[in-house]
């Protein structure tokens, strides 16, 4: 193991922060390339998200990555596949047949089903963000996976029916409706109320409002409707009335801190034991209603769910994850309409969930939802 002198002061290293520039050498010669220092960080261990240089290289530092997981931790910059053998399991894939991942993410997901093609058939994946897909690309390419097999559509799920190429239609599809964790960790998304960083909440920071934006266009009721409707906020009317007075006196709402401190002044009537918890599960309830709102989450979701069975084979296998009532609500309706329908042969009869020790590994996991149709 490094020792913690070792650990600050090593200044030849690759990592995220450090950047090779060509700088003149002693002698002249201008090409000598310059590896700059690490940014140094207090204590032993890197706190910040810009500073974990290892968790941002994962497969560089392995040991410590497995590690980090191990202790029931996300690591910084990643995301851990949820559930992946019952995904694997439902969606039955057989080599030679297409498919679609419609949230790509990190391509936790998207490598297991390319693993199981075995080098023919064609998958497939989408997604919005601008600044992970790129590197997940990059990654999923470096590990063998060219344009003969894998496909990425930097386009949102819900345009569906024009994702695959020459009329071909998916024999599986996976649909994994949870926010990465690379977004959540990184403070300049604004993902989290746990760190600093711009009231932003765009799954594309590069179209549309940002949350903060969103927010100051609102009114009361809006903003009560929207806390309830997407997150079953139990204060929503006492948050609203907080956000609605700051705004009347001036105050700006532009950061994730300045919105946890007006849901904690919006819960001051609380008795002060219980205040810490309530505020922690409101935040969390909050940040997830604004994000549903500002990237028409729900909206994005059933025109999925009604498009995307005109796009399969009959056969095909669909598997669903969700992460909160509202859209295991949508799914589990769309599949039990479509079934009495006759478009699907058949459908989960009941939600299947992580196990315990997948909780415990990934502690994000303790909330999805799987469900699965079969097309007639």
């Amino acid at each position: 193991m490094t020792d913690k002198n070792t650990e600050k002061d090593i200044n030849i290293i690759a990592d995220p922060t450090s950047v090779n520039t060509t700088a003149s050498s002693e002698s002249g010669t201008g090409d000598a390339p310059v590896h700059r220092r690490r940014k140094r960080y207090s204590g032993k261990y890197p706190r910040k998200f810009e500073e974990k240089y290892k968790e941002h290289q994962p497969e560089k530092y392995k040991e410590d990555i497995d590690k980090i997981i191990q202790k029931g931790k996300t690591p910084a910059g990643m995301h851990i596949p949820i559930m992946v053998n019952e995904i694997l399991e439902v969606l039955n894939i057989k080599p030679g047949e297409v498919g679609m991942d419609a949230t790509l993410g990190y391509g936790g997901h998207t490598e297991k089903m390319l693993e199981k093609l075995r080098g023919s058939g064609h998958l497939y994946a989408t997604d919005v963000d601008p600044i992970e897909s790129v590197k997940t690309e990059k990654r999923l390419r470096d590990k063998g996976y060219g344009e003969d097999i894998f496909t990425i559509k930097r386009t949102n799920f819900r345009n569906v029916e024009t994702v695959a190429d020459n009329g071909d239609k998916f024999d599986f599809v996976l649909a994994d409706l949870g926010v990465s964790s690379m977004q959540i960790d990184n403070p300049e998304r604004g993902f989290s109320y746990k760190t600093d960083g711009p009231l932003d909440l765009r799954l594309n920071p590069e179209s549309g409002e940002s949350a903060a934006e969103r927010l100051r266009s609102l009114s009361y009721d809006e903003i009560v409707h929207i806390f309830i409707e997407n997150s079953d906020e139990p204060y929503a009317e006492k948050i609203a009335k907080e956000i609605i007075r700051a705004y009347h006196k001036g105050e700006h709402i532009e950061t994730t801190s300045e919105l946890r401190n007006i849901v904690k002044k919006a819960l001051g009537f609380l008795p002060e034991k219980e205040q810490s918890d309530a505020v922690k599960k409101s935040c969390k309830r909050v940040f997830q209603a604004l994000r549903i709102e500002v990237n028409s989450e729900f909206e994005v979701l059933y025109d999925f769910l009604n498009k995307v069975p005109d796009c399969m084979n009959p056969g095909g296998r669909i598997a669903v994850l969700t992460f909160h009532s509202g859209e295991d609500r949508l799914v589990k309706q769309f599949f039990k309409e479509m079934k009495r329908a006759g478009i699907y042969s058949d459908i989960s009869r009941e939600v299947i969930r992580p196990g315990k020790e997948e909780c415990f590994i990934n502690p994000r996991a303790h909330s999805t939802k799987l469900r699965w149709a079969i097309k007639a």
